[in-house]
């Protein structure tokens, strides 16, 4: 039942307790607005909303300048434990809006961006809680380099030329937005639901 559960905010170490055990990316994030779902006391998921990742998203999606940029979110992070996914119909939606309005109740949130990456999952919850669509990102790769024992490793920044490795295609991943500030305009084609 969901009246067992609770929202409240979280350390970053509690969301890298959770997001070790169950999320596909690890326990290892950049911290912002994290909020945390609990039932009887106990930690079952978390939630972290960070400022854009880049300002070119602000720029793409709404013609925005770097100095206009605040007040944007992006669902770095969501993640709710197996079993109580298992247990409790429709948990992820309910504690994302619940979030969402603890978030807009303690800043100014003018829109909330989130990818699904389509590898893992296709933005289901999003679309439970009324964000629009926005299509797949374009297709990009990313340099993996060779180590010495013959496997390899993603390359996050900098030079690759002369680097021992390979190009690699990037998942692609499903947009979202959910806005709030009606004087924005965004950019982006609605791919409808």
């Amino acid at each position: 039942m969901k009246s067992q559960f609770s929202i409240s905010m979280i350390t970053k170490e509690e969301c890298s307790s959770i997001l070790s055990a169950h999320h596909y990316l690890g326990g290892s994030f950049k911290s912002g607005f994290n909020v945390g779902l609990f039932c009887d006391g106990k930690l079952n998921g978390c939630l972290v909303f960070s400022p854009l990742p880049v300002p070119e998203i602000a720029v793409g999606a709404f013609g925005l300048e770097r100095n206009d940029q605040g007040g944007l979110f992006d669902i770095s992070r969501l993640c709710v434990s197996p079993e109580v996914q298992a247990t409790e119909h429709n948990i992820s939606s309910w504690f994302v809006a619940r979030a969402i309005k603890l978030l807009r109740k303690q800043t100014t949130t003018r829109a909330i961006l989130s990818y699904a990456d389509n590898d893992h999952h296709t933005g289901t919850i999003y679309r439970a809680c009324n964000f629009n669509y926005y299509g797949l990102t374009t297709e990009k790769k990313d340099f993996w380099i060779k180590q010495e024992n013959g496997s390899y490793k993603k390359h996050i920044r900098g030079k690759v030329k002369g680097l021992d490795g390979e190009w690699r295609p990037r998942s692609r991943k499903h947009r979202f937005l959910l806005v709030f500030d009606k004087s924005l305009t965004v950019r982006w084609k609605n791919e409808g639901l």
